[in-house]
Order: C-alpha cells, then structure tokens, then sequence
C-alpha cells in the first residue's frame, strides 16, 4: 500500500462547531506500507518503508522468512510489481534454497535474463519460498488487500490515530 500519508496529532480533538472535530497534524511525507497475511493464523505482518523499491521488498521478504524460519516453505501471493519479481529476490530466494545452479547474468542470461524467467524460476514449488502472481488488475485476489481495504476504512480514514515510532521505519 504505497503513499500512505504519515500524519502525527499535535494536539488532541478540538470542537469547531458542533457536529464537526478539527485536529492539527505535523506531516512526516508518505510511507509505504507492505503487508502479509498468514492465513493459516490470521496473523498479519506489516512494516513501514519510505520506498516500494527492489531492496525494500527484499527486506520485507528477507524478516519475513527469518520470522518463519521454523516452516518448511513460505507460500508468497503478491502482484505483477517488478520489485515482486527482481534480480535480487531471484539470488535471495536460491540462497535460502540452497540453490547452487548458475543465475545467469542480470538483463543478458540465464535466470535473470528478464521478467519472465525471474518469475519462472521464482514460482517454483521446490524452493523454500514460492511466488504466486496475481493476474494484473485482479489485486483483489490478493487476501492482504482485503486486509488493507479494511485498514484504509478503519484506521486510516481518522478513526484512530497509529503512533510513529522513532524510526519511522515500521508502524
């Protein structure tokens, strides 16, 4: 969920007029704001990043599977985003698998020639962690978008405010 707007309360709720609140906010930019449902346990994972680049993704993957790291294979459903399918996830993703064939070379051969064998070898069910694209224009499939949807109109449409930590890295 990318551009959410980081907004912190300066000052608890003023009555204007009635039937209407007036809060006053410091911006702190737009944060994007990765999520990942397990659905087996209902538990959710989110974390906070600047950006939605390669190695933000990477870094969302890379807690991710550290935080599992008891299961045997993580099942990953996200969307046609080339971060979802880059360079890096591909030598992260046979790291972790122990993969010890050649890669290629990034943009020339082999694994990471381009998109398409990126996700080829990214969805292969042999591998400690496997993707599952959702087709374009159906994010809907997607169970964390619901999540986010639900987020969206709960929490970020001022109903409760979230605290940002010092860092800022993470809700």
């Amino acid at each position: 969920m990318t551009g959410v707007q980081a907004l912190e309360r300066i000052a608890n709720k003023q009555a204007m007029k009635q039937g209407y609140v007036e809060y006053e906010y410091t911006r702190h930019g737009t944060q994007c704001l990765f999520g990942g449902l397990d659905v087996a346990t209902g538990e959710v994972f989110v974390e906070c990043r600047y950006h939605r680049k390669e190695l933000d993704f990477l870094g969302v993957i890379t807690r991710l599977e550290n935080h599992h790291s008891a299961y045997k294979q993580l099942r990953i459903v996200a969307d046609n985003l080339n971060t979802h399918q880059s360079a890096s996830l591909v030598e992260y993703v046979a790291e972790v698998s122990g993969y010890d064939g050649d890669l290629g070379v990034k943009g020339k051969s082999g694994i990471l020639k381009n998109q398409q064998s990126k996700v080829v070898f990214l969805n292969n069910r042999d591998y400690k962690i496997t993707f599952f694209y959702t087709p374009k224009h159906a994010s809907w499939m997607n169970q964390i978008e619901t999540w986010f949807g639900l987020l969206a109109g709960k929490l970020l449409r001022g109903v409760v405010s979230i605290p940002l930590n010092a860092s800022r890295k993470s809700c």
